[in-house]
């Protein structure tokens, strides 16, 4: 060994060196030989480079026999390169550690990590924003989309809420007229506009709706009636007149349609017309299925088109055809078979 130490004196006679005199007892103390050989090396442990943190060194190395030893014995830890490699695994070492997730970079910075130029972050920023042409076709799709439910809306409010709105007003209209006319009230024989003097029944049809003066959409035909053509050019008779044509009009289709299947009637069919005090029964004789609006011969008199030859009591229904259109007119005629007072009861045409 380089190292330094004091100087011994040897007494190879008897083995024994003084050192630091005499020991409590007066003799000399017994010392091992110093020889030339060098001391056994003190075992260091291996710079750990992978990380600072503390943890278990591994075990000094064992010589051949005793590592072959090691290595035999079940439940050995460290016995072998193998066993080392799994105690690694299982600490995380440098192979059995998960690798580290790699961090994004923040978004005002590049992949490398340096702040974005200005130029660079305005051309990130025009990338997130949607082009012109996206941005003009989510506006189409949400016009599209607007005016569908929009139309859905307003074919729903024409085919179902003016059906339920309609019928609850004339069903309204015809009970009034029903009380008024149990309690003794009388009417003037001149009605005014979208006043309810009757009440029509078309038994085949199950349809049963007030009457009301004038063929106005919003006073009359709007609220489920039928309009009584009574007023200027188009005024027609009234059903206690002697002779004449008792012209009226209602709608097809939507608010109440008490007309919709008017042209399922055939020669024969009865259709009553109910007033204060008397019913008035007629047979539908023939039908026009198809007339321009303007064609108001219909409801002369002695209409055109219906077979009447002579002035008589007749009924004209009037409607709008094809369905769910205003394009012309539907056209249906009748003759007056019987005039019964409401003190006799009800007619036959209501009875069966």
């Amino acid at each position: 060994m380089t190292a330094l130490r004091p100087e011994r004196e040897t007494d190879t006679s008897y083995g024994v060196q003084p050192y630091g005199g005499s020991s409590a007892l007066g003799e000399t103390a017994y010392l091992p030989p110093v020889t030339a050989e060098e001391p056994a090396a003190v075992y260091l442990p291996p710079i750990d480079e992978e990380t600072v943190a503390l943890r278990i060194p591994d075990p000094p190395p064992m010589s051949a026999s005793a590592g072959t030893a090691a290595s035999s014995a079940p439940g050995t830890p460290g016995g072998g390169r193998a066993a080392r490699r799994k105690a690694a695994r299982r600490r995380g070492g440098r192979h059995g550690g998960a690798p580290e997730a790699a961090e994004a970079p923040p978004s005002g910075n590049s992949a490398s990590g340096r702040p974005l130029s200005r130029v660079e972050a305005r051309r990130r920023e025009r990338l997130r924003k949607p082009s012109p042409a996206v941005v003009a076709s989510r506006a189409i799709g949400e016009v599209f989309i607007t005016t569908g439910v929009l139309m859905l809306l307003f074919v729903t409010y024409q085919l179902w809420w003016t059906n339920v709105r309609a019928h609850a007003q004339a069903g309204s209209e015809a009970s009034a007229l029903q009380k008024d006319w149990a309690s003794g009230k009388r009417a003037p024989g001149v009605f005014a506009p979208g006043q309810g003097f009757a009440i029509l029944h078309i038994p085949k049809l199950d349809v049963v709706a007030p009457i009301a003066e004038g063929v106005s959409n919003k006073k009359v035909l709007d609220k489920g009636m039928v309009g009584h053509y009574g007023e200027g050019a188009l005024k027609t008779a009234m059903p206690q007149d002697k002779t004449g044509n008792f012209g009226l009009a209602a709608h097809r289709n939507t608010h109440g349609e008490p007309f919709r299947y008017i042209n399922r009637l055939v020669a024969g069919d009865a259709v009553v017309v109910e007033t204060q005090d008397e019913y008035f029964v007629y047979k539908v004789t023939s039908m026009l299925p198809v007339t321009a609006p303007s064609n108001v011969s219909v409801l002369d008199p002695v209409p055109k088109g219906s077979g009447f030859t002579k002035p008589g009591r007749y009924i004209t229904l009037t409607t709008c055809t094809p369905e769910f259109t205003s394009k012309y007119r539907l056209i249906v005629w009748g003759k007056m078979v019987e005039e019964r007072p409401r003190s006799k009861g009800k007619p036959d045409a209501l009875v069966e």
